[in-house]
């Protein structure tokens, strides 16, 4: 975990994606995606069944590591509305655990927004907590600090003649887009228009790495 501020609110970032707010004793993760491949197996393209599994076994260990008060996801944690249903029951009843061990708000975004049963906790359509605006997807003309997702930023480089990507938060003075927590989510490369749009000029892409936090200005 690396400490940053944001907005006055001294947060640490993860390299899984998720953000940690001490004062809160709060976890943000944002696009888990649960039941992604069942959505597309539905339509014939096969993938392996076991996405759902894996961004749970993540997100049980974090929230076993940090023992977060709150939980905020911050939108498309479903891949449809139906997903909570297509979970296997175990993994259901896993889900409803750990939706029933911390105060858990599912914020809706784009894929999920018709939800009703998310396997427990309280759904919104966004939230304000301790002034910070929490939604799925930027809106560009808001000036109040806000944290969301949607974009799934990565940042690809070359080194030593390679290609790496890797996932990354993006981060103005008022903005801040979180990576997608995921197992099964691909991702948007940072510099993208759009990204560029919802945020604004000045961002940067931010990569926890150990103990430090590389910064990798982007283009307006």
């Amino acid at each position: 975990m690396v400490p940053f501020s944001f907005a006055g609110r001294d947060l640490l970032a993860l390299g899984s994606g998720a953000l940690f707010w001490p004062a809160r004793g709060a976890v943000l993760v944002a696009d888990l995606h649960f039941e992604k491949a069942s959505w597309y197996a539905r339509g014939g393209q096969m993938l392996p069944p076991y996405d759902s599994l894996a961004t749970l076994a993540d997100l049980t260990a974090l929230v076993e590591t940090l023992r977060p008060r709150e939980i905020w996801c911050l939108g498309d944690s479903f891949h449809d509305d139906e997903g909570c249903d297509r979970l296997p029951d175990a993994a259901q009843a896993r889900l409803r655990a750990l939706t029933g061990a911390a105060a858990w708000t599912w914020i809706t975004g784009n894929h999920d927004a018709g939800m009703v049963d998310r396997c427990g906790g309280v759904v919104v359509d966004e939230a304000e907590v301790d002034g910070l605006i929490l939604r799925h997807e930027a809106l560009p003309d808001e000036v109040r600090p806000e944290l969301s997702g949607h974009f799934h930023p990565k940042l690809r480089l070359r080194v030593r003649g390679r290609s790496v990507s890797r996932r990354c938060f993006i981060a103005t003075a008022h903005k801040l887009i979180l990576p997608a927590f995921g197992a099964l989510t691909g991702g948007l490369d940072a510099a993208h228009p759009e990204i560029v749009r919802a945020v604004g000029p000045g961002a940067e892409a931010l990569i926890p790495v150990e103990d430090r936090l590389l910064r990798f200005p982007l283009a307006a």
